[in-house]
């Protein structure tokens, strides 16, 4: 069997895996920095994560002592 014959073949399968690649690379990037300003977002107006640890009232009363 000779390669010459099936080379458009394989380069065509190439290219499309290299353009998959390429555009799921994109999407992840766009997606994470579009996540990342939504919860900048969230976190300024006072949303907090659960995974955060939640504010004491001893807390609180330091930051208004240092504001």
């Amino acid at each position: 069997m000779d390669a010459v014959n099936h080379i458009g073949f394989i380069v065509a399968s190439y290219a499309a895996a290299a353009a998959v690649v390429c555009a799921l690379i994109a999407w992840v990037t766009l997606d994470y920095r579009a996540q990342q300003r939504n919860l900048t977002d969230l976190e300024t107006r006072g949303v907090t994560r659960r995974s955060a640890p939640a504010q004491t009232e001893r807390t609180v009363a330091q930051a208004r002592e240092e504001a």
